[in-house]
């Protein structure tokens, strides 16, 4: 069975995410309140996180002007609470790839009889797993990208955001420092902080490139010679 670890730590940051707006009691209240966190959330992806305005999101939503501020005060509530809402959905999401991907790497271990030959192809079987990880994340929640680009730059300004982006960060860190973990690394801690900061300056780039066959070609050689040098350490 897979160790547990990197889903539940998953699931304990989507648990504790704590949100600023208005609390609702009832369905149609936080249907509406829903209706309002996801508009933001489009605005950010279009506009950018300057871009939210409750007279903007009001509009987005379909709701009126007062529903916006009833629900969140003030902007900062309503920014705060629409990241607070991506992270707790990114961390359910992450959970569950961790998952299935924990099974995958432990049944690709047991094929293998932990020689040097077993443990390179390995590596190169993890680093195709990872870009696949980062073209799916570009090709299919390209927009979920973009508006953790923003929330990232807007952070800067912002505690609140701040510390959600850390929360969001150790989300990925946990995880990757479990799977490193599983297939053999020495220093676990230390390697996933670059494996992370190596997928994120992936997603970065291909954001702002169009990501084609060449830009994969490089993302799995470069993967590939970071995860040779990890188990080559093992």
């Amino acid at each position: 069975m897979p160790h547990p670890g990197a889903a539940g730590i998953a699931s304990a940051v989507a648990e504790s995410v704590q949100y600023q707006g208005r609390k609702t009691v009832r369905h149609g209240s936080e249907q509406r309140r829903q209706q309002i966190l996801d508009a933001a959330m489009r605005i950010v992806v279009r506009d950018g996180v300057r871009g939210v305005r409750h007279r903007a999101v009001a509009a987005e939503a379909q709701v009126p002007l007062s529903a916006t501020t009833y629900y969140f005060k003030d902007i900062e509530d309503l920014l705060t609470d629409t990241f607070a809402q991506y992270v707790a959905r990114s961390a359910d999401y992450m959970a569950t790839r961790w998952a299935s991907t924990e099974i995958l790497l432990r049944e690709m271990i047991a094929r293998g009889d932990g020689g040097a030959a077993a443990r390179a192809q390995l590596a190169d079987e993890v680093a195709r797993m990872a870009v696949d990880y980062v073209m799916r994340q570009l090709q299919g929640r390209r927009d979920y990208l973009v508006a953790e680009q923003a929330f990232r730059q807007e952070a800067l300004l912002c505690p609140r955001l701040a510390e959600l982006v850390r929360a969001h960060e150790q989300i990925l860190l946990h995880g990757a420092r479990q799977l490193l973990q599983v297939i053999g690394s020495p220093q676990p801690e230390q390697d996933a902080l670059m494996l992370t900061a190596i997928i994120e300056q992936m997603e970065y780039r291909g954001l702002l490139e169009r990501t084609d066959t060449q830009s994969e070609a490089q993302m799995l050689a470069i993967l590939s010679r970071f995860l040779h040098l990890v188990l080559a350490a093992g």
